[in-house]
């Protein structure tokens, strides 16, 4: 059966700003020095996936093509006219395969994890393709935990071996609940990355979802006519905005894990710098133009114009052309409220 990757790209990075922006958000962004996340994650999924297709917000679908350098056919750059959470996402990409290009195993990532070790990666995304193939199982990868993190979702696992069962999902837990978790040796960390049938996945819309999966079934009709695009417009505002996990995830009987170990972090905000850069003697990230004094534990960012800290501990420090962002370490979830504050002023030039 043929296999497809999608890489769910269409969020605003909002607790990357001021460097991640609506016409170029944090996955478009080389945050790493190397590459452009979204190339990352291409680059990765087509060891497994020789086909790979992207949904995104349709504003920033242009800058998402050209900067793919070549690596995705136009028609398989998935347009959202507005964000309606994994859910939509999913099932979209799903109907798109299914209408033109028959059915097919797909491979669904976000666009900003940190992947470490590229062989064992490749190695689970493999066992998760043959899991799918062998039925109608949905398969979830699970990131064995390294620490009791209360930032990420838990998997309980049941059974053994490569290709596990799951028991139950799990919110993001206390710091105790987390250290049981990690005792018990029965939880994995949710990585939100999937592997099933196109056809099994909408076969579970239809059960679990069902007005989103009506919704579907109109878009679907469209697509390969003149009405495709408009029809897309005008039904994907009105489609229900949840989460696949939520939605499908936690609710179906059919779920499968694979637990994997191949140097996942979520990037998700400035602290995660960390997992991406050589730390100094000290504990700081020194990303550009920057100097710490007598600092420790702090991210320092420069997009061109010197940036100096002396005594900083535990802070974040970010210049762009236009704004600078200064704030502790451990808010940094906080900074998506920067951009709520400036969506409410009506300050467009900073988003």
């Amino acid at each position: 059966m043929k296999v497809y990757g999608v890489i769910m790209a269409g969020g605003g990075g909002t607790r990357f700003w001021p460097l991640s922006r609506a016409g170029m958000p944090k996955q478009l962004l080389n945050l790493s020095g190397k590459a452009p996340m979204i190339n990352e994650a291409i680059d990765r999924l087509l060891t497994v996936a020789p086909e790979i297709f992207v949904v995104t917000n349709a504003r920033q679908a242009d800058a998402l093509l050209s900067m793919t350098e070549g690596r995705l056919r136009a028609d398989h750059v998935l347009k959202e006219p507005c964000g309606r959470n994994t859910a939509a996402c999913i099932g979209y990409a799903a109907m798109e395969i299914i209408k033109k290009y028959g059915d097919g195993v797909m491979i669904v990532t976000p666009s900003d994890a940190y992947i470490r070790n590229l062989s064992a990666f490749t190695e689970v995304l493999k066992k998760g393709v043959a899991a799918a193939e062998s039925g109608e199982h949905l398969v979830t990868i699970g990131i064995e935990p390294t620490f009791p993190a209360t930032g990420y979702g838990y998997i309980q696992m049941s059974g053994e071996g490569d290709v596990r069962g799951v028991c139950c999902f799990r919110e993001k837990p206390d710091f105790e609940t987390a250290k049981e978790y990690l005792l018990s040796g029965d939880y994995v960390w949710n990585s939100g990355m999937f592997i099933w049938k196109a056809s099994a996945i909408l076969r579970q819309f239809a059960v679990f979802l069902p007005d989103l999966y009506k919704d579907l079934l109109k878009i679907g009709e469209s697509m390969g006519t003149a009405m495709e695009e408009e029809t897309i417009r005008t039904v994907y505002p009105s489609m229900r905005s949840i989460s696949v996990d939520y939605g499908i995830m936690e609710k179906s009987g059919d779920i499968l894990v694979i637990p994997g170990e191949f140097g996942w972090s979520d990037v998700g905000s400035w602290d995660m710098m960390e997992k991406l850069h050589e730390k100094d003697a000290h504990g700081n990230v020194l990303i550009g133009n920057a100097l710490a004094l007598d600092s420790s534990d702090s991210v320092l960012y420069s997009s061109g114009r010197l940036v100096a800290g002396v005594d900083l501990q535990g802070m974040v420090v970010v210049e762009t052309k236009d704004a600078v962002l200064v704030c502790p370490k451990d808010k940094v979830q906080d900074v998506k409220k920067i951009v709520d504050r400036l969506k409410a002023e009506n300050r467009e030039e900073y988003l």
